[in-house]
């Protein structure tokens, strides 16, 4: 398996997707975003500072109702330009973007997106199996991002760094429940479990974590984020 590599940890006037942006900072990075044409969605407390020509709105989001019902949130903000808007997130770490290619999609940890283009459709997946919620260390629920038409960007945070590894076929790296941050649609993630043994018939508990098997990329954070089962 190949070793995982740490992502660039700053980026100055990247183009793609219709938006230029930029990444600086070391310890509570900023991401700042030039926007035309395309407009760009995220969580409101996320936002840092804005020229005063950005205009400010809702974003709907398909399956509101759906969403709602799984405690979700079914209204964004969002952000249309010409202007400057940028971001930041309330903990250490290490922000980074994704270029999604038309047809292509990820999943995201919960918690863990940061904002994304317009082109970029958002979604979600119920994590199935009670073992994975409840001890899996993931939460309810994974987002899900993708673009079908045209290119977009999607920005994540990463607590600590952020590491990147490529699986190969049948390839698998086990990952601390909190440690993962994003995968490709095609890694497959499974919950497993180890019995840890002080004799004969003693046991000292269990320990668990996500093991992801290729094709594709992870990535992973060396902060944990534990998410409450509640949420």
């Amino acid at each position: 398996m190949p070793v995982p590599t740490q992502l660039p940890t700053s980026a100055r006037s990247e183009t793609f997707g219709g938006v230029t942006y930029h990444i600086e900072g070391e310890l509570v990075p900023a991401l700042q975003v030039e926007l035309s044409h395309t407009g760009v969605f995220f969580e409101h407390h996320i936002l840092l500072w804005k020229d005063p020509g950005v205009e400010i709105g809702l974003h709907p989001m398909r399956g509101g109702f759906k969403r709602m019902l799984a405690g979700m949130p079914f209204l964004l903000t969002g952000a249309r330009g010409p202007g400057r808007i940028a971001f930041s997130r309330d903990g250490a770490g290490h922000v980074f973007a994704l270029h999604l290619a038309p047809g292509t999609g990820v999943e995201v940890r919960e918690h863990q997106w940061l904002a994304a283009t317009d082109n970029v459709e958002y979604s979600f997946t119920r994590v199935k199996g009670a073992a994975n919620i409840l001890l899996g260390g993931t939460g309810f629920f994974i987002d899900s991002f993708s673009c079908q038409a045209q290119e977009g960007i999607l920005w994540l945070h990463g607590y600590g760094n952020v590491f990147e590894v490529t699986l190969a076929p049948g390839e698998a790296i086990d990952i601390e429940p909190g440690g993962w941050i994003y995968k490709d649609r095609t890694v497959q993630m499974q919950t497993m479990f180890q019995r840890l043994s002080t004799g004969l018939f003693a046991s000292a508990g269990q320990i668990c974590w996500n093991r992801f098997t290729g094709p594709g990329k992870v990535a992973l954070q060396t902060m944990y984020l534990h998410i409450p089962s509640g949420e």
